[in-house]
């Protein structure tokens, strides 16, 4: 299996009008022809090389059937996933249920993000960041605590 390469950065692109979304040229070569898109947390959408989604989809299908929040975890996650071509131009298509869901106009904002890409909305990634920004002393001291920074 190819290594995957860790996604850093933010990126601004523009959602065209038929919903295409180009992946940022740097990673365009990691999808190898294929991506796959879900909602993700916080109202943004994630994208994941194949290989990468495949073992999480694997353990969120492990995950136990029993415990009604974990069933809609899982539901949200793997019904609202689709694959997606990478065209020629290494765009993607966002399809409009997932379009709506991330409320996506037209500026959009491409996040990497370790093992994935998020896409959100111009304006709520801006949001979003003023937010975590207020917080990074605070969560600092806590990454401190558990020995990470």
């Amino acid at each position: 299996m190819p290594k995957i390469p860790i996604f850093t950065g933010e990126y601004h692109h523009l959602l065209d009008f038929k919903r295409r979304l180009a992946i940022p040229v740097k990673f365009r070569s990691t999808f190898h022809g294929k991506a796959v898109v879900t909602k993700g947390l916080d109202g943004c959408l994630f994208i994941y090389p194949a290989p990468v989604w495949d073992k999480l989809a694997e353990k969120l299908g492990s995950l136990p059937l029993g415990e009604k929040k974990m069933r809609q975890f899982v539901r949200l996650m793997l019904s609202g996933a689709i694959e997606s071509d990478v065209d020629r131009q290494g765009r993607i298509l966002i399809p409009n249920y997932l379009s709506e869901f991330a409320c996506l106009k037209k500026d959009v904002v491409i996040i990497g993000l370790y093992d994935r890409l998020e896409v959100w909305d111009q304006d709520e990634w801006n949001e979003s960041r003023k937010e975590a920004e207020k917080e990074k002393d605070d969560v600092a001291e806590e990454l401190g605590k558990l020995g990470i920074y």
